[in-house]
């Protein structure tokens, strides 16, 4: 009996485990939770590959040349820490979710120019400031909890779901929306290691950082600059740029431009 009694509250102790890892808010919003860790960011190690058929070779000179760039252009990358656990929004932020805070829908994408339930696609062409518009209401909405854009190491690390180099093109496949003339209902393809969906396509998605006007972030991000930086993707985009790596910046089509939130547990006063 003993035996039996221990085996149920392991159990149910892993449940509760399990339950914590996720989070639904009042409006239906999902999070799940990540935990601190480090990735490298930043790394480029450019490589040429010279064909073994000679028939389809160019000249030795030019595999010299061009190793010769490769190297030169080879970057390190630098440890990120991630030292605080946070949630994460499982999907990006859809139309009937921002309909609900804002009032109003800003997309492109909407009724007339989906398939399907356009509530579930991402809301699209918003702006940095209109985002940070969204998210004073959400907090209004939500005492218990303070939600604001995700950093871009923490986007990137939840992105990442533990990889330490580049994502598999067939992985990408698998789990981006490319080369489509629409955005796609969130969650329609197979979620990330850690159970984030849409990380990659979709929608391009707002970080709370400024962009620094370079390939890579930097270890320390600017206080100040003309944009902000973009994460993950759109539909419009393919293999080649759907990459957690991709640091980029807006203002962007407008009508490929969503985000994800961050949800913060407020310290209980007694």
């Amino acid at each position: 009996m003993k035996s039996r009694l221990m085996v149920l509250l392991v159990l149910a102790a892993l449940a509760g485990s399990a339950q914590d890892n996720t989070f639904t808010n009042s409006i239906g919003m999902e999070f799940v939770l990540i935990q601190p860790g480090k990735m490298t960011v930043g790394k480029f190690e450019p490589t040429v590959d010279r064909p073994d058929d000679p028939n389809n070779r160019l000249p030795d000179s030019l595999y010299t040349k061009a190793e010769k760039l490769a190297k030169a252009a080879y970057m390190p990358g630098f440890e990120v820490t991630l030292d605080k656990p946070y949630y994460i929004g499982k999907f990006e932020v859809t139309q009937a979710q921002w309909t609900t805070v804002m009032g109003t829908n800003p997309s492109v994408f909407t009724a007339s120019k989906v398939s399907d339930d356009v509530n579930n696609h991402p809301v699209e062409n918003v702006t940095w400031k209109e985002v940070q518009q969204f998210l004073k209401k959400l907090n209004k909405l939500d005492q218990e909890h303070t939600y604001r854009l995700p950093a871009e190491f923490e986007w990137e690390y939840a992105a990442r779901a533990g990889n330490k180099d580049d994502i598999a093109w067939k992985e990408i496949f698998e789990t981006a929306v490319l080369s489509g003339q629409t955005t796609t209902a969130v969650g329609s393809k197979k979620p990330n290691a850690w159970g984030l969906h849409d990380m990659l396509g979709n929608v391009w998605e707002w970080v709370h950082d400024v962009y620094n006007e370079k390939i890579f972030a930097d270890p320390v991000p600017p206080k100040k600059g003309k944009q902000h930086v973009l994460k993950g993707s759109s539909f419009t985009g393919d293999v080649k740029n759907a990459t957690y790596m991709n640091h980029s910046a807006g203002p962007g089509n407008g009508f490929d431009i969503g985000f994800r939130i961050v949800m913060e547990a407020k310290p209980k006063t007694k």
